[in-house]
């Protein structure tokens, strides 16, 4: 059940346990690192001092424009076993140092891993904490947050080529940010969000207790299941259910430019692609001028052709245009070109060395289609434009309708038609201006034509722009922080400020966008 605080004493306390959480001394500083290095291996600590922390700490930074952080942890502790997570916490709760957690890096905002202002802090890495194990029998399997979702897919496919489970299409996101945040993908018209197939959890709170499902509680279980990672505690692994896969899916990649129609196309796509059979999903890349269509179809040519004929004949999409393959082949596609040449070993499990692009994301969601006289203005003023990048539609609908908007904190599910992913990106830090100049330009473009009121944003894109928490926790902290935190959760904002008191009132898991806890306020 969850706790609430009552009454005008404890509301005294919750404010006086917020104090204790300032930034830490000097002195506290020197303490919390003395305790780590006596509760863990020193082989598995890095400080600031050693010669190996830069590059572990660049090790898992996944956009060059956070390489040269704002504010760098005091150390890196590198967990191989639960305990060392639990030591990790207790220490920065005894000394009033905070912990922020890194699993794959890919973290939009690098909240994982940096402090975009000047704060006192630890990172726990959890990339050694990699480990995938498949119950073929029950059609489940653990995966620990270090894990990519590539080594999940391998790991899952050579036990059984059979099985497969819905999630990103990058194969270096890592699984616990991926997880936490919802875990959208090529399956979820399907199968849904990889948080619908999360059965059990393995979590350490604030208190440095190891809790799994039954031990946390269904209040608890149902927030880390797409309520934004570094929240609630430090998520070690999850329990998944898997999905039946055919032997053979097939994909296509078909590019229109706006001689070839790719306008008309786009327009009629927006309300073809979310009702299409579930076994279909039909993403598109809207980039220069042109329009890319990418497919995975669950099944084979004959029938993804004849589908293609009577529901999307626009598109004039034939049976020359299939590619058959396994799911494990289509899981190693490029997320960019939709094309791969290697070995999926190749593409799938190694872990990228040091960044070399610079990035800016975003987000909205569509519940309305955009009109096609919207999407001539988007190429001729938006996409001709210098520093231009792209975006990436992803449609809604089959599964996702089905799914209550409370059942999990990701709460984007009936009425839309798909979330846009707007991406800018730069080759050196000089390009920066102009790519971001357009993205915030065109951002702003399109508050006209995607949701409202709130607009509608994904946690797993997160977007610093859209509102941060005061430097300093209050106690109105949570009301404040309701603008923002319902772009991402809606009406689920509440439920998880509330979980959020329930199970670290201090805050201690905090970071410019976690939730903050909501305390009841004092009774007259």
């Amino acid at each position: 059940e969850m706790a609430t605080l009552r009454g005008r004493g404890l509301a005294l306390a919750f404010l006086a346990s917020l104090l204790l959480a300032a930034v830490p001394s000097m002195a506290s500083s020197d303490d919390f690192l003395q305790c780590v290095r006596d509760k863990i291996a020193g082989e598995l600590v890095y400080t600031q001092c050693s010669s190996s922390f830069a590059g572990v700490l660049v090790n898992y930074i996944k956009n060059a424009k956070f390489v040269n952080t704002t504010a760098k942890p005091l150390c890196i502790v590198t967990p191989t076993d639960a305990s060392h997570v639990q030591a990790a916490i207790r220490c920065g709760r005894g000394h009033g140092v905070r912990l922020r957690v890194r699993s794959g890096g890919h973290d939009y905002e690098g909240l994982s891993y940096r402090s975009a202002r000047q704060e006192v802090f630890g990172l726990l890495d959890l990339a050694a904490l990699r480990a995938v194990s498949v119950d073929e029998a029950a059609s489940t399997a653990w995966v620990e947050s270090g894990a990519t979702i590539g080594e999940l897919y391998y790991a899952v496919a050579k036990n059984n080529p059979r099985l497969a489970f819905p999630s990103g299409e990058c194969p270096t996101i890592g699984v616990g940010g991926h997880f936490s945040g919802g875990g959208i993908g090529m399956m979820m018209r399907k199968y849904g969000l990889s948080i619908d197939r999360v059965v059990d959890a393995k979590l350490v709170n604030a208190n440095g207790d190891l809790l799994d499902r039954a031990g946390m509680g269904e209040d608890l279980f149902w927030a880390i299941r797409g309520g934004g990672g570094g929240n609630f505690g430090v998520v070690l692994s999850w329990k998944v259910q898997l999905v039946p896969v055919p032997a053979t899916v097939t994909v296509f990649n078909i590019a229109k430019t706006l001689e070839q129609g790719a306008i008309d196309i786009l327009t009629k796509w927006q309300d073809v692609a979310p009702a299409l059979p579930s076994e279909l999903t039909i993403t598109v890349m809207v980039t220069g001028q042109q329009a890319v269509f990418r497919a995975l179809y669950l099944g084979e040519c004959g029938s993804l052709a004849s589908t293609m004929r009577d529901r999307f004949p626009e598109l004039n999409m034939t049976s020359a245009d299939c590619q058959p393959m396994t799911w494990l082949q289509s899981a190693a596609l490029s997320f960019f070109s939709f094309t791969n040449s290697k070995p999926v070993e190749d593409v799938l499990l190694p872990r990228p060395a040091s960044p070399t692009t610079f990035s800016k994301g975003k987000s909205d969601y569509v519940r309305r289609a955009i009109p096609k006289a919207v999407w001539k203005e988007i190429y001729a003023s938006w996409f001709t434009m210098k520093g231009a990048g792209v975006i990436v539609l992803e449609p809604h609908g089959g599964f996702m309708c089905g799914v209550p908007e409370d059942a999990t904190p990701y709460p984007h599910r009936r009425g839309v038609l798909y979330v846009i992913q707007y991406i800018a990106y730069w080759m050196s830090a000089d390009g920066g201006p102009a790519a971001t100049s357009w993205l915030d330009g065109f951002y702003g473009f399109m508050a006209h034509h995607v949701t409202k009121h709130p607009r509608e944003a994904y946690v797993n894109f997160r977007d610093l722009d859209i509102g941060q928490n005061a430097l300093e926790d209050d106690f109105g902290a949570a009301e404040n922080a309701r603008f923002w935190g319902q772009r991402y959760f809606l009406s689920n904002y509440e439920k998880l400020a509330k979980v959020k008191a329930a199970v670290d009132p201090t805050n201690y898991f905090r970071n410019e966008q976690s939730i903050p806890p909501m305390a009841n306020q004092p009774r007259e």
